[in-house]
């Protein structure tokens, strides 16, 4: 199987090309983020990686690769909190992204997967699933993944083949890593021996939350059983409060971290809990582990000593 990575040299795309999950891979990422660490050590895999802005694709571009059974859209400004003032920005640049992705799937029959967020949910008062239209996106992030959620829909009626994920927070390690991310950037700081930064509301909020391993398992059965019905899917591995998360960590690291409360743009979500059962139907079963995840991320951070220049 031939699949094309949009903006996989990231988290998730390094996660794909580490564990070799299909036979021939091609990668579109423009290197904005400079994970080169991506690449290393491929040991002969067939990783082809065309070194442009998604945007800017062309179908020429394609031409000698030749067939390409799907398309997995993971280009986008991912940072929520980072870009919680470039509204526009974030919005424009993300949905003509997708909207370029489209055309091309179109042009060339090339099934899509697009992976969106949980967070378009935004606060809810109860357990939630795909059939929920009163949706709360608080960030840009989310605000663009819910539109192109409905650019891809739009383009059902003409011929486009995908299937849409709203996917949890992830966690779980890669050669691609980000540290942006709620557990990971906790992870940091507490390997650091910094205060770990909370927003001051987030304490006992529960979020969704999705281990790589679970991702990489859910794309594979998309892929192999060709569940491409336009349908959108909840693809979580925990519902979980940041106290869980801390709990965790320390569990993994053997002692109690500082914690900090701080102020953010985005912090006035409350909890919402997501339902993977939708997915669930599908003959899949979720077998990842946030707290593993936290501890393997650990595990590699742990020769880290943060200094003080104090």
């Amino acid at each position: 199987m031939r699949v094309l990575i949009t903006g996989g040299a990231g988290h998730i795309g390094a996660r794909i090309i580490e564990k070799s999950l299909f036979e021939d891979v091609v990668v579109v990422d423009n290197l904005s983020t400079q994970r080169f660490s991506t690449f290393f050590n491929l040991r002969g895999r067939p990783i082809r990686l065309i070194e442009k802005d998604v945007r800017e694709l062309q179908t020429s571009d394609l031409a000698k690769i030749g067939r390409i059974d799907a398309l997995i859209h993971l280009a986008a400004f991912t940072d929520a909190s980072g870009t919680a003032h470039l509204g526009e920005q974030v919005i424009e640049h993300n949905s003509s992204a997708t909207q370029r992705v489209i055309e091309i799937c179109c042009e060339l029959d090339i099934p899509l997967v697009f992976p969106s967020t949980t967070s378009v949910y935004g606060t809810q008062p109860d357990l939630v699933d795909e059939e929920c239209t009163d949706l709360h996106p608080q960030s840009p992030y989310a605000e663009s993944k819910l539109y192109e959620e409905c650019l891809v829909q739009k383009f059902k009626g003409q011929g486009l083949k995908a299937t849409i994920l709203r996917l949890g927070t992830i966690s779980g390690v890669s050669p691609g890593m980000r540290f942006h991310t709620a557990v990971n950037r906790f992870c940091w700081q507490a390997a650091n021996g910094e205060m770990v930064t909370i927003w001051r509301t987030a304490i006992d909020q529960k979020r969704p939350y999705l281990s790589l391993l679970d991702f990489e398992r859910a794309i594979t059965h998309i892929l192999e059983n060709r569940i491409f019905d336009s349908s959108i899917y909840n693809v979580l591995t925990s519902n979980l409060t940041v106290r869980d998360i801390i709990m965790y960590i320390e569990s993994a690291l053997g002692h109690e971290i500082a914690i900090t409360f701080v102020d953010s743009p985005i912090m006035n979500q409350l909890s919402y809990e997501v339902s993977s059962e939708k997915f669930r139907k599908l003959n899949f079963d979720f077998s990842g582990n946030i707290e593993s995840d936290i501890k393997a991320t650990l595990d590699l951070l742990r020769g880290l000593k943060g200094y003080s220049l104090e």
